[in-house]
């Protein structure tokens, strides 16, 4: 089993930044990508951007593209989400997500370990 503990959420102004963190603990040998995920009040959970483990492969949803920066500090099992240029939009509640399988995706059902969720939001 792998552990996902996220922080760093809280209320932001529009064009504010935040800096989300998720530490993971466990079997992390068997992680091979990371991600973030978020979900809005009414809406499905949708990708945001994820990192290869211990690589530097990344994805982002095209919303937050130019203003999102997902990184990792291998040595802490530490993954973040640097997020600048904030939008009412973006207000939501921020998943961490790893996954063992192989293969650049994604699609939720491609996560097996999940976090209890950050509150992120942004005030116009």
């Amino acid at each position: 089993q792998v552990q996902l503990v996220e922080s760093g959420g809280g209320l932001v102004q529009a064009e504010g930044s935040l800096r989300l963190s998720c530490v993971a603990s466990g079997r992390t040998f068997s992680i091979n990508r990371v991600g973030w995920f978020r979900q809005a009040p009414g809406k499905e959970r949708e990708f945001v951007a994820f990192i290869i483990w211990k690589g530097s492969i990344t994805s982002y949803a095209d919303s937050v593209k130019g203003r999102f920066t997902i990184s990792q500090d291998n040595a802490k099992n530490t993954l973040y989400l640097q997020m600048n240029n904030l939008k009412p939009e973006d207000t939501a509640v921020y998943y961490c997500a790893a996954g063992s399988k192989l293969g650049l995706t994604t699609a939720r059902r491609d996560y097996d370990y999940w976090g209890q969720g950050t509150q992120v939001t942004v005030s116009s």
